[in-house]
C-alpha cells in the first residue's frame, strides 16, 4: 500500500480568480485582430477558436482539481474514514460532483455555441455568439464559489496530515489524555511533539519513526480518548478510534498509576473495557506509566488488582511498567512491542495462502541408510601428528610468536596489557622469534609500516614470480616497439659520453667569456658621466614599465596640446620651462640651448596659425577685394551685404529683390558648405530624381540606425478589452479586474 502524499495537490483558486485566469489566458494565447473585410470563413474560425480554447482551459483546470483529490472508494479504509470524520464524506463528494458537473456544462455550452458560430453570416453576429459563450461559461464557474472555497480548505488541511503508511510496521499509542503518550513518542523517535500538563494537547495524529532489529518502525501518537459513548465523542477522539479500527499494529495502552493526569485508575480501566473490541487481532501491551512518582509495587492493592484483572480478562495482553522522566523501562517496552508485532506478522505470512504457492516448488530430501555398517570419523595421520607436535590448532608461542599490533585497529581479543604489547614490539625489533633464536620473518604489513605506511610503500611482487630460473625474477622487462627490443638500440656508454660533452661545452663557454672581456674597449667617458648615463637609462626603463602597466587604466586621455601644461596655479606643469630646467639640472644637463630651441618652435607655430587664419578670411570675403578685414562670417560683412541688397532693391521691383536675396542666400550657404555640390553627376547620380531617392533612403537609414519608427513599423494603440469595460455598471454588479 503506497503512502499517500497529499502535499502535492495544487492550490484551488476562487471563482473570480478562475474566471480571470481563463479569460486572460484566452486573450493572451489566441489572435486578437480581426476585420469585417476578411472572408466569412476566416471570421468564423477566429471566434470558434476563442470559444474552443476557453472550453479547453476550463476543462484542464477542473480536471486537475478532480485528479488531485483522492477518491474515497479507492484509498485505504483508514484514510476514507479519516476524511469522513474530518471533512464529512457527503459534503466532500458533493463538492467534487459539482465541479464535475460544471466541467460538463462548459463542454456542452462550447459545443452548442460553436455549432451556432458555424452559421454566422457577419462579424458582428459571430462576435455576439462568442461573447454569449464566454459569458455563460464564466457564469457556470462563478456559481461554484462555495465548492471552490470548501475544497481549498480541505486541501490545506489534508496537506498537513502525516505521511502514514497503513501497511507498515506500526506501534499505536492510546489512552486517556495526559497519560504520557507524546512523551514516549519523543523518547523513542526523533519526533518533537508538544507536551503540556493539560488535557488534549495533542489534537491530531502524529507519526515518528525508529529502528529496531535493523527494521524501520513507525510510531503513531493518537489524541486522548474519554470514557463516554461513541456517539458523544468529538472529532479529535474519533481520529484515535479510526486508527485503532483500521491499522494493523501493536497497541500500547497507557495507564497513569500516579493519577496525575486527572483521571482515576478506575476510569482508565473503564475506558479500556469500553474500547476492548478495537483491540481484536492486535498485539496489546498495557503500560503502567509514571512509576517514578508512584511505583507499581507500592500501589494500592485494590487498584493493582483492578489493573491485573483488566490484563487477565484480555487474551494475549501483557503488563509492563515504565517512566518517561527517569527512562526506566522505555527501551524494554519498545523492544517487547516490536518483537511481538514482528512475530505476529511472520506467523501471519507463514499461515497465509501465499505460502502454499512457494511450498509446492520446494522439495526436501531425507537420505536413507544403505546398509548397517557403522562408519567412524576418519582423521588423517598427518593431522594427528601435527596436533601432537603443537603445530596445528591454537597459536603456539614457539611456532607463531606474538606480532606487533602497530597499525592494526583494536579488537575485542586485545585483552593483553601494554607490557605485553611492548614485549611483542621488542621481539619484532630484535628480530628473534622465540627461545630457539630463529629470526622472525617480517610480513608485508610490518615492512609497510617500517617504510612510511600505507600509500608510501608498495610490496615488490616480483619475488613471487614463478620462472624457470629464479634469478630472472628481478630482471628488467624488455620494451618492444615495432617488433624490436629497445635495449638493443641503447648505447651503454651514453651517460659517459654525455658527461664528457657537457664538460667540453662548459670549457668553451668559459674561453669565449674570457676573450670577450679582453676585447672590450675602454670608454671615453668619466665615471661621473657613466653614472649619469646609467641613471638616465634606468629612468627610461622605469617610465616605459609604468606606461605599460597603466595603459589599461580607466581614465580620460589628455589631448597633446595641453598634456604637461599648467591647468591652474596649484598644478606644477611638467613641460614648463622652469620644471624642465629643474629636472635636467638634477641630471647635470645644460638646458639653455634646449629651452631656446623650444621657444623658437613655439614662435614658428604661432606664425603658421596666423597665416592660416588670414588666408581663410581672404577666401571667405564675398567681394573678392582681398581685404583682410572683410570676412564672410563677421558682422561687418553681413552689414555690407544688406546694404548692397538695399541698393539693388531700389533699382528693381520688390518681387525681384526678394528673389535676388534668396539666390544670394543660397550662394552664400553653398560657399560655406564646401562638402556639398549641386550637380547630381558629381556624386554618381543620374538626375535630380535619383538624388531625391538617395536622400530619402539616407533619411530612412538614419531612422533605422537610431531605432525610430518608420513606415513599416506596426503601431499598436492602447486596446481596451470590451468584455472588461462594457455592460451594466450599477452598484455592486461589476467586479473591477
Amino acid at each position: 500500500m503506497p503512502v499517500y502524499n497529499f502535499k502535492k495537490m495544487r492550490p484551488i483558486p476562487s471563482s473570480t480568480e478562475m474566471v480571470d485566469v481563463v479569460l486572460t489566458r484566452t486573450q493572451r494565447r489566441t489572435p486578437t485582430v480581426i476585420h469585417p473585410g476578411y472572408k466569412i470563413t476566416r471570421i468564423r474560425s477566429f471566434y470558434m477558436r476563442k470559444i474552443k480554447f476557453t472550453q479547453q482551459t476550463i476543462n484542464e483546470r477542473l480536471s486537475q482539481i478532480l485528479e488531485d483529490f483522492p477518491r474515497l472508494a479507492d484509498v485505504h479504509p483508514f484514510y476514507s474514514d479519516l476524511c469522513n470524520i474530518l471533512y464529512d464524506r457527503d459534503h466532500y463528494k458533493l463538492a467534487l460532483g459539482q465541479i464535475n458537473t460544471a466541467k460538463s456544462l462548459c463542454d456542452s455550452i462550447a459545443r452548442d455555441m460553436i455549432r451556432m458560430v458555424k452559421y454566422g453570416d457577419s462579424l458582428y453576429r459571430c462576435k455576439c455568439l462568442k461573447r454569449a459563450a464566454l459569458g455563460r461559461m464564466c457564469t457556470v464557474l462563478k456559481r461554484q464559489k462555495a465548492s471552490f472555497a470548501y475544497l481549498e480548505e480541505v486541501r490545506k488541511h489534508m496537506s498537513r496530515l502525516p505521511a502514514l503508511d497503513p501497511s507498515a510496521r506500526t506501534l499505536l499509542l492510546c489512552g486517556l489524555p495526559n497519560v504520557g503518550k507524546s512523551s514516549f513518542l519523543n523518547k523513542v523517535t526523533r519526533a518533537d511533539v508538544e507536551v503540556q500538563p493539560y488535557a488534549f494537547t495533542t489534537k491530531s495524529l502524529y507519526v515518528g519513526h525508529c529502528d529496531h532489529r535493523y527494521l524501520r518502525w513507525q510510531v503513531v501518537d493518537t489524541p486522548g480518548i474519554l470514557d463516554h459513548p461513541l456517539e458523544e465523542r468529538n472529532t479529535i477522539e474519533m481520529q484515535a478510534v479510526t486508527a485503532l479500527a483500521h491499522l494493523t499494529c501493536a497497541v500500547l495502552y497507557f495507564v497513569d498509576v500516579s493519577e496525575n493526569c486527572g483521571y482515576p485508575v478506575e476510569e482508565q480501566v473503564g475506558l479500556f473495557r469500553s474500547i476492548r473490541p478495537l483491540f481484536a487481532n492486535k498485539q496489546l501491551i498495557v503500560v503502567c506509566n509514571k512509576v517514578d512518582v508512584q511505583p507499581f509495587e507500592t500501589l494500592d492493592s485494590t487498584k493493582k488488582d483492578l489493573i491485573q484483572s483488566m490484563v487477565n480478562e484480555t487474551p494475549g495482553c501483557t503488563l509492563m511498567t515504565m517512566s518517561n522522566v527517569s527512562e526506566i523501562g522505555v527501551s524494554e517496552v519498545k523492544g517487547a512491542a516490536c518483537d511481538r508485532l514482528l512475530a505476529a506478522r511472520v506467523e501471519g505470512r507463514v499461515t497465509g495462502k501465499g505460502v502454499e504457492s512457494v511450498l509446492n516448488r520446494l522439495q526436501v530430501f531425507h537420505p536413507a541408510a544403505r546398509d548397517d555398517v557403522v562408519r567412524d570419523v576418519c582423521i588423517p595421520d598427518s593431522v594427528v601428528k601435527a596436533r601432537e607436535e603443537g603445530t596445528l590448532g591454537p597459536r603456539n608461542e614457539k611456532r607463531d610468536p606474538k606480532r606487533s599490533r602497530v597499525g592494526y585497529a583494536p579488537t575485542k581479543d586485545d585483552v593483553e596489557s601494554d607490557d605485553d604489547d611492548e614485549e611483542g614490539d621488542a621481539k619484532m625489533d630484535g628480530g628473534v622469534a622465540g627461545g630457539d633464536g630463529i629470526p622472525a620473518k617480517k610480513t608485508a604489513r610490518d615492512m609497510m609500516w617500517e617504510n612510511g605506511g600505507p600509500g608510501v610503500w608498495a610490496p615488490d611482487y616480483r619475488e613471487q614470480y614463478d620462472l624457470k630460473d629464479p634469478e630472472w625474477r628481478f630482471d628488467a622487462v624488455p620494451e618492444i616497439i615495432d617488433g624490436a627490443n629497445v635495449a638493443d638500440y641503447i648505447d651503454p656508454d651514453i651517460e659517459a659520453k654525455l658527461e664528457a660533452l657537457e664538460r667540453e661545452e662548459a670549457q668553451l663557454l668559459e674561453e669565449k667569456g674570457a676573450a670577450a672581456m679582453e676585447e672590450e674597449e675602454e670608454s671615453d667617458l668619466s665615471e661621473t658621466e657613466e653614472c649619469l648615463i646609467t641613471e638616465i637609462r634606468d629612468r627610461k626603463d622605469t617610465i616605459r614599465r609604468n606606461r605599460n602597466t597603466h595603459r589599461s587604466q580607466n581614465k580620460p586621455t589628455m589631448p597633446r596640446t595641453i598634456r604637461g601644461r599648467a591647468k591652474d596655479k596649484h598644478d606644477e606643469a611638467a613641460l614648463e620651462a622652469t620644471e624642465i630646467k629643474k629636472r635636467m639640472d638634477r641630471y647635470g644637463v645644460d638646458t639653455d640651448k634646449m629651452l631656446e630651441r623650444g621657444r623658437a618652435r613655439a614662435r614658428e607655430e604661432r606664425g603658421r596659425k596666423r597665416e592660416r587664419s588670414l588666408a581663410r578670411r581672404i577666401e571667405g570675403d564675398g567681394d573678392g577685394d582681398g581685404s583682410p578685414e572683410r570676412s564672410g562670417r563677421n558682422a561687418a560683412g553681413d552689414d555690407d551685404a544688406e546694404m548692397d541688397d538695399d541698393d539693388d532693391a531700389g533699382a528693381v521691383s520688390k518681387t525681384q529683390s526678394k528673389k535676388l536675396k534668396r539666390e544670394r542666400s543660397k550662394s552664400r550657404s553653398a560657399a560655406r558648405s564646401r562638402s556639398r555640390t549641386r550637380d547630381p553627376s558629381a556624386v554618381g547620380l543620374k538626375d535630380e530624381e535619383a538624388e531625391r531617392m538617395a536622400s530619402k533612403k539616407e533619411k530612412l537609414g538614419k531612422m533605422a540606425h537610431h531605432g525610430r519608427a518608420g513606415e513599416g513599423d506596426r503601431r499598436q494603440a492602447v486596446h481596451l478589452v470590451k468584455w472588461m469595460n462594457t455592460g451594466k455598471k450599477r452598484n455592486g454588479t461589476h467586479y473591477c479586474r
